[in-house]
Parts: C-alpha cells; structure tokens; sequence
C-alpha cells in the first residue's frame, strides 16, 4: 500500500522563504480588513511551513469587476458594492493584501490522468486566509507561485467566468461545490492558444484541502506531517471520526469512509445532473466531497455516457459514464496515502469499500426524485435503465427531457417530451411502464415535485461561450444575466426560454481544454 514515489527531484521546497514583499507572517488573533470588513484567522496556516509558502500577489494594472455573487458576499458577511469598489477590486485582482490576511500558497501532489506526478501545488491559487465565519478565500490567477511548474500564474477572462458562473450554477443545483464570490478582469496580456487578457476569479469554501495533499507527505514519508494534516482535516471538519480512536485503524480508517462517503454523494449528483467534470486528478478531489477546480467541464447537452468533454483527455479517462469508478480509483490513492496512519490493509480497504454500495444508493435515490417517485422498489432500476438505454439511443437532450418529462407529469399535455424522441415506439412502451410505477391519485403532485428537481436553466457551453464573447468586448451584461438564471435554475424566469432552448448546432463544435 505504498505510493510510487516522485522520479523527479521537487524544484521548490513547501517552505520556500517568501519573496522581500510578502507580508509578515503569524497573525494569530483574528483581525479586521478596515476597508471591507473581513476579520480573518489563521486557518490552515497554523499547520506550518511544510504545508505552504507565503506570499502576495503579482498585481494587475487597472482591474475592473466583471460580475460578483451577492450570495455569497453575503456570506462573507461583505456588502455586495464593497466587492467592486476602488478597495475591493485590489483585493480581489491581488494588487493588495487585506488586513489582517497571511496569503499563502499550498503544496500537494497527485496521480494526473492516471499518472503519478510528483509534487504539484497551487500554482495559481493564492488563499489570502480564513475568514472567522470559518471561509477559505482563495485567488486563482493571482500570479506565479513556487507550485507554478513554469506557469505563469494567471488565469485568463473565459476560464475565470466559466468557473464563476459554473460555481454558483452548480450551487443553485444543490450539488456540493466550492462558490465562487467574483471575477475581476485586466487588460494584461496572458498567452494561451492564443493571446487573452486576464482575469482572477476569487473561490470561497469550508477548505481547499485535496487528495493531492495527502498523497504528498505519504509519498515522501513524512509521516509527522502527514498526521498534523490528517489531524487537522478530522478536527475541523469530522470531528465526529474522532469517536473510532479507541477502535481499529482509529480515527484515520473513520476519516477515509467519511470521505468516501461524501464523495459517493457529490458523484451522485454529478451524474444525475448530467454534469462532466473533465479533468478529475486526485490533486482535484475534494476532501470535503465538493465540486472543486472548474476547467474543462460540460453539462450533457445529448445523453451519451461515452461524452468527453476534455478535448485533452484523449483516452477518454474522464468520459461521463466514468465517473463514479475514476472517483473510486482516487480514493485508493488517497486510502493509500492514510494506510501509514491506519496500520493496517485490511483495515483500510474495509473503510474504503461502502463506496461501491453507497453510490449507487445516492444516485437511485436521485434518479426515483427525478422521476418522481415517492418510494423505492427493485423494478425502479430497471425502468431506469430502460430510460437512459432510449435516452442514449436518441441522442436526447438531457436537461431538455427531464424538464418536459416533470412538465408532462405536472398536467402539461403540451409538453413536447415525446417529441425528443426519434423512436417514439420505444418511448411509449416506456411512458406505459412509468405510468403503472406512478400513483395516479399523487401525480400532479409528483409532477411539481419534479418541477423542483429538474432544472429549466444549466450553464451549457453555449451559453457559456457567448458570456465570454461578450464579455471580451468589455459587455458584461451577459454574464450577469446568466448569472441570475443559473443562481435558480428550477424557476420558470418567463421571457427567457432562450436560455432553456436546444442547443444550437455550433455548440458541439466548441472545444474546451484543460486550459478552459
């Protein structure tokens, strides 16, 4: 149960001394930013310079908002203007560290499309801290950091407003995910396929913790850090492993499925939302089970479990139906990276296996929610699988039929869901099987259930890229717009069903990488 060890010497150390400019580092009482109200304490910090490096932002001239979350300034406890004002917009492009901020970068490592790859790290997050409520605020295009692997640090306009308006889609959902607060825009030039300007988009979460960082200290057998880290992980956010200390394989084996148990969930939603993260490496797993490092994502727009939507991903490792096995692989590589502090194999593989029986009972139980069903029973599968066999088939749109579906069962007769169809034969056998499993004294009522539960509105790639387009032509009103639609994606925002529409031929031309 040991990690393949790095073939490549690490080209900075995590304690790495910060740059002359950084700020002083050991700011213990929480302390209050005077301009926007923020108090912050020391979080992750307090583990120590194995974990991290200090340092500011490389700043950006003339920073402009490009939209922000009020939602989530609002957990943040900020006004809402505050965020675009002269004094946020420095703080939030990373041209200046908040009072009472420590920003640092973290170090982690982790297995990329299969592959061990040695030490990784932020190399263009900067946390400027934790704020009192218990909120990480993290900068991603701030600037190189010694993670960067020969990066330059930045992030670009498109990237950024993909990931902050994927972020609160996702949480308008209800599936797990890191939030997202704002993106400020620069004319900076940034080269990628080609030259863009850039763009820091500023992430809100519980914790930015990885796989990746516990697969870093176990792979160089720092077994002391190793335990801090894990330690620290099950004091701040599972305290109630710390019950299992007396019993085998402690707290450590109680941690694993607790995390198992998170991640069967988030995958769950993923794949009843139709959603392809694209790039899922351990160093972008989430030790909380939350939607973490948007890149290359898609929501399905036609229902095929072969899509890849990671132009990069040229085995199609991370295809739709993938999944869930690739989110186990990686929590084997994390149930590797605890086995020193477990002790024990048989003990670790034990707290890794109730994933193999918990997803699937999360995703039938949000599979019956779609469909509406009020109870479970051993025929639901089949009729499931029945649907998504046809959905496959026919190339149905994937949020277009749960939609039409939910309208029809709500008394819609003119809701087109048979339409989507090619064989409509098919579907009807179906729809004939679905309307004897479906009480019929409780369908409207199963049908406003799945009203709420079926989105009208997910961030599709066109819509996404026609944000970007005009946002890159300084029109930010797009993204805004789109924004308040995917924040209640469930709702019906008469006079914008252009937004709910099929998408237009041109979207399966558009190619997103590990660079989106």
């Amino acid at each position: 149960m040991t990690l393949e060890p790095s073939s490549s010497s690490a080209p900075f150390s995590a304690g790495m001394p910060s740059d002359a400019s950084a700020p002083a580092s050991g700011a213990v009482d929480a302390q209050a930013d005077r301009g926007l109200g923020l108090r912050w304490q020391p979080g992750i910090a307090a583990l120590g310079p194995a974990f991290h490096t200090r340092l500011q932002g490389r700043p950006v001239p003339a920073p402009y908002l490009v939209a922000a979350s009020e939602p989530v300034a609002r957990l943040l406890g900020l006004d809402a203007a505050a965020v675009g004002s002269p004094q946020g917009l420095e703080v939030f492009s990373g041209n200046r560290v908040p009072d009472g901020a420590d920003p640092l970068a973290t170090v982690y490592s982790g297995h990329q499309f299969g592959v061990w790859a040695g030490q990784l790290g932020d190399g263009r997050a900067l946390l400027l801290g934790e704020t009192d409520t218990g909120w990480e605020v993290q900068l991603k295009g701030a600037g190189p950091t010694p993670y960067s692997r020969m990066g330059d640090g930045r992030a670009v306009l498109r990237s950024s407003i993909r990931e902050f308006l994927c972020s609160e889609a996702m949480h308008g959902l209800g599936v797990p995910t890191t939030r997202a607060l704002c993106v400020v825009g620069s004319d900076l030039p940034v080269r990628r396929e080609t030259t863009e300007t850039a763009a820091v988009v500023t992430r809100v979460a519980p914790s930015f913790l990885r796989f990746g960082h516990f697969e870093h200290f176990a792979s160089r057998e720092r077994f002391d850090e190793l335990r801090a880290l894990a330690d620290y992980a099950i004091d701040r956010y599972y305290p109630a492993c710390r019950a299992s200390d007396a019993t085998p394989g402690g707290p450590y084996a109680a941690l694993l499925q607790a995390v198992g148990d998170r991640t069967a969930a988030l995958l769950a939603h993923w794949q009843a939302a139709g959603f392809c993260h694209g790039v899922m490496n351990t160093d972008n797993m989430s030790l909380l089970g939350l939607t973490i490092d948007y890149g290359p994502f898609q929501f399905l727009d036609a229902f095929d479990p072969g899509h890849i939507c990671n132009h990069s991903d040229t085995q199609g490792r991370y295809a739709f139906g993938q999944q869930p096995n690739i989110a186990y692989w990686n929590l084997f590589c994390l149930a590797q990276a605890l086995h020193p502090l477990i002790g024990d194999e048989t003990l670790t593989m034990a707290a890794l296996e109730p994933y193999k029986a918990r997803f699937p009972e999360e995703f039938m139980a949000r599979m019956r929610a779609k469909l509406g069903l009020p109870d479970a029973r051993e025929s639901d599968t089949a009729l499931l699988e029945t649907l998504l066999r046809l959905l496959a088939a026919n190339r149905v749109d994937y949020t277009a039929f749960w939609r039409a579906l939910s309208r029809h069962v709500a008394g819609d007769a003119l809701a087109p869901v048979r339409d989507l169809f090619l064989d409509r034969p098919s579907f009807d056998l179906w729809l004939l099987s679905y309307w004897e499993r479906l009480p019929q004294e409780g369908r409207r009522l199963a049908g406003d259930s799945m009203l709420r539960t079926n989105p009208k509105f997910v961030l599709r790639n066109h819509l996404g890229q026609q944000a970007i387009e005009a946002a890159q032509d300084k029109d930010f009103g797009e993204t805004r717009d789109l924004l308040a639609l995917l924040q209640s994606p469930y709702d019906e925002h008469p006079g914008r069903e252009a937004y709910a529409a099929l998408p237009p031929e041109w979207a399966s031309s558009i190619e997103i990488s590990c660079s989106s």
